[in-house]
């Protein structure tokens, strides 16, 4: 069979996805099929029939606007991806959406539509099969042994977060991380030399990386003998592809005419003479079908690992456990009653730290029972105390650790949770301050859109980090987490409220959890044995009137010991005043109708929410007749103290504010 004809499958199929959408980008997928055909009928270790067989290669394709490629490689290897879904391309519902999306086909690894996130996400995928098998693989016994193969293009080259990653890939040897740089030239505005000039080659090899450089990316041999040198080089590959975008189109390849829009039939027509391709839309003979087809030999690939891992079990089976358990997700054996023990002795133990230092404890205890752990921050672990007894340090000499130090990257440390995250085997957690989650505000979303388990510790969390000024104070960030859909934030009151947190960003599963820590010391307050439970439900009743409450506190970390102390003044007065701790306000609004009525009546309209971040947020919960001790303006530079007074965050002002509301 001509390898020619068996890529150009890929190219019937891709421009024939995006003519029928009437959208979508044609000329990627039509100039990276060789190199696609050379990879997956040679190279890639899958299973089309176990799309996650655990010991199978990752592919990324980080260009995600090229889609038709993937899909099309998928459909024709044998996955569960028909050609009536390749019709389907771009359409709602469809398994084939506009940009490959993590969970709706079988076969792709992770959501790639902001450019350079995909290889980033291939760095933590490589990094996750390093670690992995520096702590299970034994003399004998390679059970972790994979490739994390990444497509790009020069809009993921230009991205800064692309820097982020690969540099770091480089100091830490990610040797079975091998990216292909589509160098077609073109992106939508046009030639790309007048605006991305870099010498990537020198870049890459600046990194640490092997790179192969001016190879053919239209001659089979030369992508077949570049991938083979890849393959035995410790260092991280760039392999760097000349192509012509579009190829095969007679009139608009080599052009940003194909980048994103439809060939037209007209041209589809010249294209398919040009190629020689004498099939109709989305018609694929069967012997090229044939040859496509990875069901049989994928299976057999994964029977083979299978033998060898039944050979690992009888051999250490200890350890064969626990890394089926780790991979399947599961929480150790008796999680819950040693978790929920933990939290009780935090009760009975009071403790007034910052709820940075209670998260550090809370690793201590956690970590413990938790070997997937894998921490990090970005540079700032002596402040961000996301170190515990039990973190070891990954080097590129030693990669059985379990903690990251990241550098000053929160974009890319992000980005790369995601990626140790859908690879499996870890929990990963990462940390900076608050104020940077805008460095990886992208990222963040990427992670709630795909529900990939990620923990993202923040701490200085308000106006109260003091002298550093507004430009590190956090005003509008934690409404920002909040916002996000399917992101789960927690800003705790005290050491029992921030391992509640930590217990339940660990058993979370589908999406990830922002912790939001205090710099400064915070009082612990008292709970009864009902209160204990109800911190999970992210809401609860803290202080309370003997009778119906007149009016409600709403306060949330360092501010719910101020509107403890308002309420007890108030109540000195006569007056009836109820105090609800909301560290997670998402996870609150899950609770039942019930529940949430019991903690915040409908019939008090007399509400007053406290929190040293935006005061809009907060208009859901007090209505239109309640009242926001918040912000509405950035921070100034002075100690905490007299930051707290200038915005009204006391006891007199709340106090105050709650009288005017009662009268």
């Amino acid at each position: 069979m001509d390898r020619k004809q068996l890529a150009n499958a890929i190219r019937a199929l891709s421009m024939d996805g995006v003519q029928q959408a009437n959208s979508g980008h044609p000329g990627a997928p039509m100039g990276m099929a060789d190199i696609a055909e050379v990879l997956w009928r040679n190279h890639l270790n899958h299973n089309p029939t176990n799309p996650d067989w655990a010991n199978r290669d990752r592919f990324v394709l980080s260009n995600g606007h090229g889609s038709m490629l993937i899909y099309s490689l998928l459909h024709l290897s044998g996955y569960d991806l028909s050609i009536d879904d390749l019709k389907n391309f771009r359409q709602l519902h469809s398994k084939t959406p506009g940009h490959p999306e993590y969970g709706y086909a079988p076969g792709i690894e992770t959501t790639t539509g902001p450019l350079g996130q995909g290889i980033t996400n291939a760095v933590g995928m490589a990094l996750a099969e390093k670690a992995l098998a520096a702590q299970f693989n034994r003399p004998n016994h390679n059970i972790v042994d994979h490739f994390t193969y990444v497509f790009m293009g020069d809009g993921c080259l230009m991205e800064g977060i692309s820097h982020e990653a690969c540099s770091l890939a480089g100091t830490l040897g990610l040797g079975k991380l091998i990216a292909f740089w589509d160098d077609n030239g073109i992106s939508i505005d046009g030639e790309v030399e007048g605006w991305f000039s870099d010498d990537t080659p020198k870049r890459f090899e600046s990194y640490g990386w092997h790179v192969i450089a001016n190879v053919d990316g239209h001659d089979a041999n030369a992508i077949d003998n570049a991938i083979k040198l890849a393959k035995s080089d410790s260092r991280p590959t760039l392999i760097c592809t000349k192509t012509i975008i579009g190829f095969g189109s007679p009139n608009k390849s080599g052009s940003h005419d194909c980048h994103g829009a439809p060939l037209g039939a007209e041209e589809i027509a010249a294209t398919r003479k040009q190629l020689g391709w004498e099939y109709g839309p989305f018609e694929i003979p069967s012997d090229i079908y044939s040859h496509w087809d990875a069901k049989e030999s994928g299976t057999a690939k994964e029977l083979n690992w299978n033998a060898q891992f039944a050979a690992y079990e009888a051999s250490h089976p200890e350890l064969a456990a626990e890394f089926t358990r780790r991979i399947n997700g599961e929480l150790p054996s008796g999680w819950e009653q040693k978790t929920t023990q933990i939290i009780a002795n935090l009760q009975s133990n009071p403790a007034n730290i910052a709820s940075r230092k209670a998260s550090q404890n809370a690793l201590e205890a956690f970590g413990a029972l938790l070997p997937e752990f894998m921490g990090g921050s970005a540079d700032l672990a002596p402040s961000n105390l996301t170190m515990w007894s039990g973190s070891k340090s990954l080097t590129a000499e030693d990669f059985a650790g379990n903690y990251i130090h990241y550098g000053v990257r929160e974009f890319g440390m992000t980005a790369i949770m995601n990626g140790i995250a859908l690879h499996g085997g870890f929990v990963p957690y990462g940390a900076t301050f608050l104020m940077f989650m805008e460095y990886a505000r992208n990222a963040l979303r990427m992670a709630a859109l795909m529900k990939a388990q990620n923990i993202q510790v923040y701490t200085h969390d308000s106006i109260g980090l003091g002298e550093d000024g507004p430009t590190h104070q956090p005003v509008e960030q934690v409404a920002s987490l909040r916002m996000t859909p399917n992101m789960s934030t927690w800003r705790p009151c005290d050491q029992v409220e921030s391992a509640v947190a930590w217990k339940l960003a660990i058993e979370r599963k589908d999406g990830p959890t922002a912790l939001i820590f205090s710099r400064q010391n915070l009082a612990q307050q008292p709970r009864n044995s009902e209160q204990l439970v109800n911190v999970a439900k992210g809401g609860y009743v803290l202080l309370d009137c003997a009778d119906k409450p007149d009016l409600i506190f709403i306060a949330t970390g360092s501010e719910v010991e101020l509107a403890i102390e308002a309420a007890t003044l108030l109540a000195k007065e006569g007056q009836k005043v109820r105090v609800v701790s909301m560290p997670s306000t998402d996870t609150f609004d899950r609770q039942s109708d019930a529940y949430r009525e019991s903690v915040l009546p409908a019939s008090v309209t007399a509400r007053v929410a406290i929190e040293a971040g935006i005061s809009d947020y907060w208009y859901k919960y007090v209505g239109l007749q309640g009242r926001v001790i918040g912000m509405t303006t950035f921070g100034e530079s002075a100690p905490a103290d007299e930051l707290f007074k200038l915005f009204g965050f006391t006891v007199d002002n709340a106090v105050s504010t709650a009288r005017a509301l009662l009268n």
